[in-house]
């Protein structure tokens, strides 16, 4: 007896998930994008501030905490989409008021 195996089917890489989300929730999808940004920037904004105390009032201090802010956020981004990926169904059936989905 000869049984067939099905084909393995190619994952989708984040890029595509990602592009594949945007028409079907549009703005929900990049306000939630967005919003983990920004608590993710912030979040990083705080922690520096609060591990180094650069002078205060200085230019260059909230210069340099920015941008080490903004690189450790960057290299945060997968885990980002895959957030948005995940949470962004459920916040458009809450902005929606639509029930959620039965298992």
């Amino acid at each position: 007896m000869s049984e067939t195996l099905p084909t393995p089917t190619k994952k989708p890489t984040l890029t595509e998930r990602w592009k594949a989300l945007l028409p079907e929730y549009g703005k929900i999808a990049l306000t939630t994008y967005f919003a983990i940004f920004f608590l993710v920037l912030g979040g990083f904004t705080l922690a520096i501030r609060l591990g180094f105390r650069p002078e205060e009032g200085s230019a260059t201090g909230w210069a340099g905490t920015m941008a080490g802010a903004y690189a450790a956020t960057k290299l945060t981004q997968p885990l980002r989409i895959l957030g948005t990926l995940a949470l962004t169904p459920f916040i458009a059936r809450i902005v929606r008021g639509k029930p959620a989905a039965s298992p």
